[in-house]
């Protein structure tokens, strides 16, 4: 059995703890868009899944220019310090996958294993499955404890998470 790091514990907590992130796109002026999205994780690939209208502003954008970051935080909790927080940043690049391809098909099964009751929405014609592939990490574990964490481990991470859905 290997050993893991208390830091690695709680990204692999907060990963399998939280089901929706904050979604930081580019608009078309270069300015920042932030929405909220459920996500999934295609430990296959591996990469973070998102289901995405096409009437969106946020899909119009990463149509447009693919750079992406996702913040997953913890929830609140009365009489904790907020600023205390785990946190995790990932910046990385989404793609939005073309309908019937077996990308498609592989994002679809991942979103709607930990979203069942997405089904109906996700058959809608406007609806589409996008990968975002991380090229970087930033975790915050609370005061005094954040680090970057190598892609490599962060993909590791990720492969791990078909073990734990």
């Amino acid at each position: 059995m290997t050993h893991e790091s208390r830091l690695t514990a709680d990204l692999r907590r907060l990963l399998t703890g939280c089901r929706r992130a904050s979604l930081g796109t580019l608009a078309e002026d270069g300015g920042p868009l932030v929405s909220i999205t459920p996500f999934a994780v295609d430990p296959h690939i591996p990469c973070f899944v998102l289901l995405v209208s096409g009437l969106a502003a946020h899909t119009a954008n990463m149509r447009r220019d693919p750079r992406v970051s996702l913040l997953i935080a913890e929830q609140e909790v009365e009489g904790e310090p907020v600023h205390a927080l785990g946190r995790l940043t990932a910046a990385g690049e989404a793609r939005v996958a073309t309908p019937g391809s077996n990308e498609f098909l592989a994002l679809q099964q991942a979103y709607l294993r930990r979203f069942p009751e997405a089904q109906s929405i996700a058959q809608l014609p406007d609806f589409r499955y996008v990968a975002v592939y991380v090229r970087a990490v930033r975790q915050v574990a609370g005061f005094g404890a954040a680090r970057d964490v190598p892609p490599d481990a962060f993909e590791c991470l990720l492969r791990a998470f078909a073990f734990e859905q």
